[in-house]
């Protein structure tokens, strides 16, 4: 056993090198089946319209307000250029917790939790997308299904989402 394992055995933080099994929240966007880690969600809701803010990026809806926590509500579909954009009753907010913040994900609908174990993992190839290369985990591959897992809290710190202050490292 390795140091890496020995730290994962004894419940170290997830997420430093995904290669244990893991559980994702399977969720649509467009065409693709997205995977991202159980333990960011805090609870599933149906797509309500937020309040818009001025001056804000077009794939940010807006915010609502969740039990007294403003919540900024993020457009996967706008922020990945997916040509249609609808909302019907399928569309849902993913409500994530990264780190102190709440960020409320609007999805095209959520399929199931899907537990991954390393052999169903694959890199991901070099590919030019809407999608920073650092913000994908990994291609999860299941059955008949592909999932692509995305780095979640990373995606969401990005400074181009411009959601989460950076802090000093």
């Amino acid at each position: 056993m390795n140091h890496t394992q020995a730290n994962q055995s004894q419940g170290q933080p997830a997420g430093m090198v995904p290669t244990h099994i893991r559980e994702f929240l399977a969720f649509k966007l467009g065409h693709e089946e997205y995977g991202i880690d159980i333990l960011r969600v805090q609870e599933i809701r149906s797509y309500e319209a937020p309040t818009r803010m001025a001056n804000a990026p077009d794939y940010i809806k807006g915010v609502v307000n969740l039990r007294g926590v403003i919540v900024p509500i993020v457009d996967m579909r706008m922020k990945f250029n997916l040509e249609e954009v609808k909302y019907d009753g399928f569309t849902v907010v993913i409500v994530l917790n990264i780190g102190q913040q709440v960020i409320g994900m609007v999805v095209d609908g959520v399929s199931d939790v899907i537990t991954l174990a390393p052999e169903q993992l694959r890199p991901v190839p070099e590919l030019n997308s809407a999608i920073a290369g650092d913000h994908l985990l990994a291609i999860g591959s299941l059955e008949n299904r592909m999932l692509i897992l995305l780095d979640i809290e990373k995606l969401m710190r990005s400074t181009d989402m411009g959601l989460v202050a950076q802090t000093m490292h």
